[in-house]
């Protein structure tokens, strides 16, 4: 606890200092760090001094290592660790136990439902990889990537991390939503909004994502400012089905927002959407979350200010390889009040704690957010929302798996719990049995037009 602290103060301090003094990359003696003491993306390579944290020994980065050497895509991943038993369970009546290493959102859960709500803590494993161009692209970027003025973008970095050793909160912002996540993924999946009782309509949709900015040699130039092309289209229920979403993800939002269009089956035409942005109510959502709440968070940082609180080791969503398991359906995980726990998994990881306060004079739904970010994958684990009354108001946790066929590390189930409404959202159900991510998809920049998508909306 004595080094968690120390750790926290030290990037407290950091992050005091003014943006614009803190917006230069870290020098050529600190990136060498990636790989030796610290991990190829900037986590601590070494376990902790308790033991119950184990030194990273590179992840799980093929399905060989993970025991499945015939195991491709698009099926979905088998669970590397079927023998592991919970270590213990945290309830309402040992939670002061363990209060120290619980996300604030985790305590209200465990307050608010505490006929119901516990925590299966297991074995930690440090199973994120990264292919290791990503690896090297990272050490290349730790020198030369910079944050534009504002922090609303950044310049000087391509397909690896940004910020491996961040500075400022933003910079760990901006990992996230840069981290591999493979070059091109398609998906169908399902998204829940759960009623008290447990009941549930599910909408179903087609995503795909085309990442530019982690395609092989890409270079920052020829990125025309767009980092990711993501396509949505929803194929269920019938009176919203045929809807088509496209954005393409800005790299410097201070010099363009994102470009949105959404197609309308019933008008047969393409509208341009600039509101797919922020607190603007998320897809078929009911109400449950906003745009930027999609993968954990996502879009323009521009609307808070950010601090870099530190670094903490706390209980969180890890090798959730049980909710994404062929056998696992939609009516296994749904329960009342939140998803049934015995099929959540949780691990004690180190993860960066990143605090975002509405800046004054900006709108938000969201006055307040607490994220959590893996070390070793900057996939945000957990986010803390408070409303304009600094009271906790929705919980997000991001229950996540090694794709280890990329590898990649990055959620299979996305939940936001309403602590007001006693309602909550799941995003992610998988309809096939046997299918996942499919991340042998081809497609180049022609499939994410304007005109690729009036096409897509009238076949």
């Amino acid at each position: 606890m004595k080094i968690a602290k120390f750790a926290a103060v030290a990037a407290l301090a950091i992050a005091l200092v003014p943006l614009q003094a803190a917006q230069a990359a870290v020098s050529a003696q600190d990136a060498a760090r990636l790989g030796a003491d610290l991990t190829p993306l900037g986590g601590e390579k070494a376990g902790n001094a308790a033991g119950t944290i184990p030194a990273w020994d590179g992840g799980l980065s093929s399905p060989a290592k993970a025991g499945f050497p015939s195991f491709a895509s698009p099926g979905r991943a088998p669970d590397p660790f079927p023998n592991d038993k919970p270590l213990f369970k945290i309830t309402p009546a040992n939670v002061a136990q363990y209060a120290d290493r619980l996300t604030e959102g985790d305590k209200a859960m465990l307050r608010q439902y505490k006929d119901t709500f516990f925590m299966n803590v297991y074995p930690t494993r440090r199973t994120a990889a990264t292919p290791q161009r990503i690896a090297d692209a990272t050490k290349r970027n730790a020198t030369s990537a910079q944050l534009v003025e504002g922090g609303n973008g950044f310049t000087g970095a391509v397909e690896g991390i940004p910020f491996p050793i961040p500075k400022q909160g933003v910079e760990a912002f901006w990992n996230h939503v840069v981290r591999y996540r493979a070059d091109a993924a398609a998906r169908e999946i399902g998204q829940a909004a759960v009623t008290e009782t447990g009941g549930f309509n599910m909408v179903k949709f087609h995503d795909e994502f085309y990442v530019a900015y982690s395609q092989p040699g890409a270079k920052e130039a020829e990125l025309d400012n767009v980092i990711i092309y993501f396509l949505q289209e929803i194929l269920a229920p019938a009176r919203l089905a045929g809807q088509v979403l496209l954005v393409h993800e800005t790299l410097d939002q201070q010099k363009e927002n994102r470009r949105a269009w959404i197609y309308f089956p019933g008008q047969r035409r393409v509208q341009r959407a600039p509101n797919v942005a922020f607190d603007n109510p998320g897809t078929a959502a009911d109400g449950l979350r906003t745009d930027d709440q999609f993968d954990m968070f996502n879009g323009s940082p521009q609307r808070y200010d950010w601090k870099l609180v530190g670094k903490k080791e706390l209980f969180v969503p890890y090798n959730s390889y049980k909710l994404h398991w062929a056998k696992t359906k939609a009516e296994d995980v749904i329960r009342p009040l939140h998803i049934n726990q015995e099929l959540a998994r949780y691990e004690l990881h180190r993860v960066w704690v990143v605090e975002a306060t509405l800046k004054a004079g900006q709108r938000h739904i969201y006055k307040r957010r607490t994220l959590y970010l893996d070390e070793d994958s900057w996939q945000i684990l957990a986010v803390d929302c408070y409303d304009n009354r600094d009271q906790l108001w929705r919980v997000q946790e991001g229950h996540g798996i090694n794709y280890f066929n990329v590898p990649t590390y990055w959620t299979t189930l996305e939940t936001s719990y309403d602590l007001q409404s006693r309602r909550y959202l799941a995003l992610g159900f998988e309809d096939s049995a046997n299918k996942s991510y499919d991340f042998n998809i081809k497609r180049s920049l022609r499939d994410y037009t304007t005109l690729a998508l009036q096409n897509r909306g009238t076949r």
